[in-house]
């Protein structure tokens, strides 16, 4: 219980049920909410504020209809407020987050940036994600490939990857294998739902997963 006398929500749990589809999915493709002091609705992409959560599915469609159809009043079995602006604050927030665990990776040595160190690591197989810029030349990403049986991200701006390296524009990056780069993974796939965003333009290999 919490010091107001509701249940906490265990985030722990494996899998939620979103309000808007009625479908149960793991957490990791949920964002949850708990309702503040104010009465308003807050996005809990850390999982860790207490209250009991509401889960919605991690997409712009989702999101945007719990907000016009007052999903989050009826979950919440209260009168609460929903900003006008809540999901382009979650999506910036959701960069903001895969921009720091990207960060967290190249200061652990397992991110690096640039078409020739990129192109190393996928050669020697130590990449398991390849991160290539939305707004990036088609064509120049196109020379690289996605590591058989890894990850694809392609929903930052070459200015937002850029910020997870220390300069100005980023195009090419890629992960190695480490618990890290799961979230960074897994935080990506939440932020392409809310951009709407695919393959960014680059071939997919057999075994290769697209966020």
């Amino acid at each position: 219980m919490t010091r107001g006398g509701r249940t906490k929500d265990r985030t722990g749990a494996s899998e939620r049920r979103c309000i808007v589809t009625g479908e149960v999915k793991p957490v990791g493709e949920l964002i949850r909410f708990v309702v503040g002091p104010d009465g308003a609705i807050v996005p809990d992409l850390l999982g860790k504020l207490p209250g009991r959560g509401i889960w919605v599915s991690a997409s712009r469609e989702a999101l945007e209809k719990a907000v016009a159809k007052n999903l989050f009043v009826r979950a919440a079995r209260q009168p609460v407020t929903v900003p006008d602006d809540l999901v382009d604050r979650i999506e910036a927030a959701l960069a903001d987050r895969v921009v720091h665990l990207v960060s967290l990776a190249r200061k652990a040595g397992k991110a690096v940036a640039g078409y020739e160190k990129v192109k190393d690591w996928l050669g020697k197989e130590e990449a398991r994600v390849l991160i290539q810029a939305s707004d990036g030349s088609e064509r120049g990403k196109s020379k690289l490939r996605t590591p058989y049986g890894g990850r694809f991200i392609g929903c930052l701006t070459g200015s937002e990857l850029g910020l997870a390296f220390g300069r100005e524009n980023v195009i090419h990056s890629a992960l190695a294998g480490s618990g890290l780069t799961s979230r960074v993974v897994e935080e990506a796939a939440k932020l392409s739902g809310l951009r709407k965003t695919m393959d960014g333009g680059t071939a997919r290999r057999k075994g290769t997963k697209t966020i």
